[in-house]
């Protein structure tokens, strides 16, 4: 599929081959991780029809929210480079912007429109997590990161956004 996009096989193995296999490795390792504790530890896949039955905190989810998107984006990187091809680390800029902002708007939106929470996300970055509900007020835990939750029927926008 490369070779009829009119990506080839560099004819030989430069600096940016060989870092291009590193990062490239380093990201399938890092997704593989994922893969794995997902499994081992949530009890269940990546695949929405079979998620994990467990909260996952550990590995390298305690590091990063998403780290099978930035497995993955280093995957890319690496292709781009080893490749030496702007068209592929095009692709890879487009890809996390894409999954960055289905992480923002679909996965964890914060209140109200997308464009509202993309400002606040810009503002405060992607886990706005509301304090403790106080009582009375409905609240629900995070699948992410485990800490309570105000639910969106109790929440108004925040001054500001």
């Amino acid at each position: 599929m490369l070779s009829w996009s009119g990506i080839v096989r560099p004819v030989t193995i430069g600096v940016a081959q060989v870092a291009g296999v590193v990062v490239g490795a380093g990201g399938a390792a890092l997704a593989l991780w994922c893969i794995v504790t997902f499994a081992v530890t949530g009890r269940g896949t990546p695949a929405p029809f079979d998620p994990p039955r467990r909260l996952v905190v550990v590995g390298p989810y305690r590091l990063v929210r998403n780290p099978m998107y930035v497995g993955a984006g280093l995957a890319l990187a690496g292709a781009a480079l080893f490749y030496e091809s702007w068209a592929l680390l095009a692709y890879c800029a487009v890809f996390i912007l894409v999954m960055f902002l289905f992480v923002v708007v679909y996965e964890s939106p914060p209140w109200g429109p997308p464009w509202r929470s993309l400002r606040a996300v810009l503002r405060t970055g992607p886990a706005l997590v509301a304090p403790t509900p106080r009582r009375g007020q409905a609240s629900r835990r995070c699948l992410i990161c485990g800490r309570l939750q105000r639910t969106r029927a109790t929440l108004s926008a925040p001054s500001g956004l």
